[in-house]
């Protein structure tokens, strides 16, 4: 089993088993920038916001393909979001696992990437 680095707000990092996190242990990011933690938080309450809107077009009966453009905006603005949590899980901790890593980490973690980027390809 692997082990991979977790860290709690403000607290030194820790490291935790494979097993420990099948068996429900909250993983969390090795570093994640303030500032892009705040826009990818501001993105997604405006996203709830449009999907709310969505569902209000839906119930009003609204033109389709009115419907249609926004459902598309909406999965556009969470593309948008989601290139920015693979930008941060690049930098840090992609790049922790693959410098700092054991071989058998840097191994889960290309495996890890692939599966990431098969899920979001278009």
């Amino acid at each position: 089993m692997s082990t991979r680095k977790t860290v709690e707000k403000d607290e030194p990092a820790e490291v935790t088993s494979g097993l420990e996190e099948s068996c429900g242990s909250e993983r969390k990011a090795v570093g994640t920038d303030g500032e892009i933690k705040a826009s990818n938080l501001r993105r997604l309450s405006r996203i709830e916001g449009q999907v709310r809107g969505i569902q209000r077009m839906v119930d009003d009966e609204r033109y389709c393909t009115d419907i249609l453009t926004q459902i598309s905006s909406v999965q556009e603005a969470l593309r948008a979001v989601a290139r920015s949590l693979m930008r941060n899980h690049l930098t840090h901790c992609a790049t922790h696992a693959i410098r700092d890593g054991s071989e058998e980490d840097r191994q889960a973690m290309y495996d890890e990437l692939l599966d990431t980027i098969y899920k979001n390809a278009r």
